[in-house]
């Protein structure tokens, strides 16, 4: 299957369901199927330091990311400047995966409209929702130990109302993270590349 146009693929959903690992996992499937490379821009990584230093001189804890100060002061530049980054890119033809809660746009809706985003009118947009229930998803934030979970951990109940449902559209694929199962990738992978 090879595609003619760009496509912007989205590993979306909540902390700790493994999007980052998941779509790593994807990204060489994505490649032999469609004959293309994907740029991967995973949002902690190209905001990391940036965030860090930042947080840093707001709030003094560069490890924040879940506070109310974060959500309204930086969250939303962080998720601006990777469309930018992916705009560009797809721009001059190439496809992009990025990496991100992303709940936010995909709330309202806008990667089902990519001319909303200001994205090339052509780009084909398709999302992996990852899914997790709460508590496993508690389990592995515990485990992997990123001081950027702390916030999180220790305002658990505040931050499970901000895990929201996606909405049903056929651009989505939510998937389930509990356990391996190649056949499920290979439903996944197919959906993304999908017309």
């Amino acid at each position: 299957m090879t595609m003619t146009l760009p496509r912007l693929i989205l590993f979306a959903g909540h902390a700790g369901t493994g999007k980052t690992t998941l779509a790593k996992q994807a990204v060489p499937l994505l490649a032999d199927k469609s004959g293309r490379d994907f740029l991967f821009l995973d949002k902690d990584t190209v905001y990391g330091a940036f965030s860090s230093h930042i947080m840093g001189l707001l709030t003094g804890d560069p490890d924040d990311r879940d506070s109310p100060t974060y959500l309204q002061h930086l969250r939303d530049r962080e998720y601006a400047g990777l469309l930018d980054i992916a705009r560009e890119n797809l721009a001059l033809g190439q496809s992009v995966l990025l990496v991100g809660p992303f709940t936010r746009e995909i709330l309202a809706g806008k990667f089902f409209q990519p001319a909303e985003l200001g994205l090339p009118a052509d780009t084909v947009c398709r999302i992996a929702w990852i899914d997790l229930p709460s508590d496993e998803a508690r389990r592995r934030i515990e485990a992997r130990n990123d001081r950027r979970d702390r916030w999180k951990l220790a305002h658990w109940d505040d931050y499970l109302k901000r895990r929201v449902e996606p909405p049903v559209h056929p651009a989505l694929m939510r998937m389930e993270n509990l356990g391996a199962d190649a056949g499920r990738m290979e439903a996944l992978v197919g959906h993304l590349l999908g017309d």
